[in-house]
């Protein structure tokens, strides 16, 4: 990552903290009930809402806005509910399994597609043809 998108991320960062402090400052009455809040469950409800709305008003609830955000994260270690998902130390291996995955579903899927229109060349009365069948069920 470059220096200014560094830059660019860390007042990102700093902004979203200061909104979401003064948020849970506001529904809980105070600093101290927030913070005990927060160590309790980590926001729970409140921060996936905030994280949503705030991703939608800094433009960042896109693949590439996304990127940004994991490509600044990426050497942070995986916790909480992703390390359960994915056996990932990194963000960055999970980002990696990510891409990985997803190209693999659409690999199989091209594929699947490729050979279907090959074995359709061959005629219905081929060997092939009698696979595409199989396929298809």
């Amino acid at each position: 990552m470059d220096l200014h998108e560094r830059h660019q991320f860390d007042l990102l960062l700093e902004l979203a903290t200061e909104r979401f402090a003064a948020r849970l400052q506001e529904r809980h009455r105070g600093p101290e009930p927030a913070l005990v809040r927060l160590a309790a469950d980590g926001g729970g409800a409140d921060t996936e809402q905030f994280v949503t709305a705030f991703f939608q008003d800094m433009l960042l609830d896109s693949a590439a806005g996304g990127a940004f955000v994991l490509q600044a994260l990426a050497k942070r270690p995986v916790t909480g509910r992703l390390a359960a998902l994915a056996d990932a130390q990194r963000v960055e291996d999970l980002l990696l399994r990510l891409a990985q995955s997803v190209f693999s579903e659409l690999l199989v899927k091209k594929t699947t597609e490729h050979l279907q229109r090959l074995a359709g060349y061959l005629g219905a009365g081929s060997p092939a043809a009698a696979g595409r069948e199989e396929v298809s069920s």
